[in-house]
């Protein structure tokens, strides 16, 4: 059984008897725009690049070619890449098919050029192209006279062949400024993941279990490098553990690339989508799919930090059965976070996410954000084999608007409440529909002033299809607490609707 009440601040709808994901619905809004891209202004000279195939630092030999790249410019900005170094990752265990993602080793921060570089999953290669730069650099400066330039890295975005640019290499090259890559580390350890530019002075968007690494932390150092290479110290705004978001706050940072939003509510199954993120300690990697479902719901281990007087439990599992992990890159293995689970609204994509992509970007057709990455599901029994099999997920840009808003605005942000015990209804004896089936009400609740009744059996919230326990508590959690929702529900073999006002969960 799932139950919620206002008794305690953790208290939340989850249902033990979870049979499996809830029905994908498609949105109601227009297909995504297709077709390549084309320069249409003569293409920039060839920037000085880093050979990617030598060891960090390492100088260039004499001799070697030159390739040439094409990085589409954009007014007073530069889209170049540092690179670091990257160490294999290593994986935690788990007591159930529930867990945090595997993890990647930090690894030793270099310089390059005239800035350091942080470096625990970020790595020195291009996805889509890192290769052709090779030796550019060296090729042209043994002759060239000497200039005085601002230090970067390679360009974001290599493109060999200008007559066959990709919609895709568009997309990359509008997106890449946008996201960051994170290290957050503690006395115990460290780990990394992405993070999204909402502001051009440095607020941005990332994952819970980023920046308390799996909840193993509440003071973690966070570190965050640029898509074109400047490394900053970053400052935790604020958390919401129940929706696995978080926002930190760039310490000096200026003329940042802000994302641009779009309206999640209006995907369509089949959508176009890309992934950019950092993932295995790929920065500026970009994958692409499709959405593959929406409105789909999953049950994952909270992310909660400790307490400043408390250390993170103990414990050898996270979460409760299922196959999602968080896809967090983490060196070495922290002491498990909180046991308590928290169930989320996600888009479900095909575009690889791998550990290292959580907090990352998943965008439509147009670069513009429809989510920001935070699991995946793992075929294996163990999160050791955790990797990306084509089931993705990412958390709704509409709940991320608000979310980074309110955190932004007051350091926190609020749910929803109805004040209800359920359960799935499919599991309940003689039933025959699915649905969160009303098991107990909560006196002076919600639930209760808007007339549910123990035995209902709720089909729908906000218009949005409930097939199980599961679904009914992410979708009132994605809520703001106080606001007004349309709750459509079955009693007596006929459907109902009716308005409610939330409550706040905690509260």
């Amino acid at each position: 059984m799932s139950t919620e009440n206002t008794a305690e601040p953790a208290d939340h709808e989850q249902s033990a008897d979870q049979q499996g994901p809830a029905d994908t619905t498609a949105g109601t809004d227009a297909a995504a725009q297709a077709g390549a891209t084309q320069p249409t202004e003569p293409l920039p000279p060839a920037p000085e690049a880093t050979p990617l195939a030598m060891p960090v630092g390492a100088a260039p030999s004499a001799g070697a070619t030159t390739s040439p790249t094409w990085a589409p410019p954009a007014a007073g900005t530069h889209h170049p890449h540092s690179p670091y170094a990257q160490a294999p990752y290593t994986a935690p265990s788990a007591s159930g098919q529930y867990a945090f993602a595997p993890a990647t080793p930090a690894a030793p921060r270099v310089k390059v050029g005239a800035g350091k570089v942080a470096g625990i999953i970020v790595a020195a290669a291009l996805v889509g192209g890192a290769a052709g730069l090779g030796g550019a650099y060296a090729g042209v400066a043994m002759f060239a006279p000497e200039t005085v330039t601002t230090a970067s890295g390679p360009a974001n975005v290599t493109v060999n062949d200008t007559s066959s640019v990709t919609q895709t290499t568009g997309i990359a090259t509008k997106v890449l400024p946008s996201v960051v890559t994170i290290e957050a580390t503690s006395s115990n350890g460290g780990g990394t993941g992405s993070g999204v530019v909402l502001t051009s002075d440095g607020y941005v968007v990332t994952n819970t279990h980023v920046v308390t690494l799996d909840g193993a932390t509440s003071d973690a150092k966070v570190r965050v490098t640029t898509a074109d290479g400047r490394v900053y110290d970053a400052e935790v705004v604020g958390t919401d553990p129940t929706y696995d978001l978080a926002v930190i706050k760039l310490v000096g940072a200026e003329d940042l690339t802000p994302i641009e939003f779009a309206d999640s509510s209006a995907l369509n199954v089949g959508d176009q989508t890309v992934a950019v993120g950092a993932p295995l300690g790929l920065s500026n990697t970009v994958t692409t799919g499709i959405v593959s479902a929406l409105n789909r719901s999953i049950q994952i281990s909270s992310s909660a930090p400790p307490k400043a007087d408390e250390s993170a439990p103990n414990s050898e599992g996270q979460g409760t059965e299922g196959p999602f992990y968080f896809d967090f890159g983490q060196g070495g293995r922290q002491s498990a976070g909180p046991t308590q689970s928290i169930s989320i609204a996600v888009i479900q994509t095909d575009a690889a996410i791998n550990p290292g992509n959580s907090g990352g970007a998943l965008v439509d057709s147009d670069g513009r954000l429809i989510g920001i990455n935070v699991a995946i599901a793992s075929a294996g029994g163990s999160s050791g084999q955790a990797g990306s099999i084509g089931v993705g997920f990412s958390i709704p840009s509409n709940v991320v608007d608000r979310v980074t808003q309110e955190i932004i605005e007051t350091g926190s942000a609020t749910h929803g409440l109805l004040g209800a015990s359920v359960q799935d209804a499919a599991m309940i004896q003689d039933s025959t529909i699915t649905g969160a089936y009303v098991a107990e009400v909560t006196g002076g609740g919600a639930a209760q002033r808007g007339g549910l009744q123990a035995g209902d059996i709720v089909t729908g919230f906000n218009g949005v299809p409930i097939s199980d326990a599961t679904d009914l508590t992410a979708q009132v959690r994605a809520a703001a607490a106080g606001s007004d929702a349309t709750v459509t529900f079955v009693r007596d073999g006929k459907t109902r609707t009716i308005e409610v006002t939330l409550g706040q969960l905690g509260s």
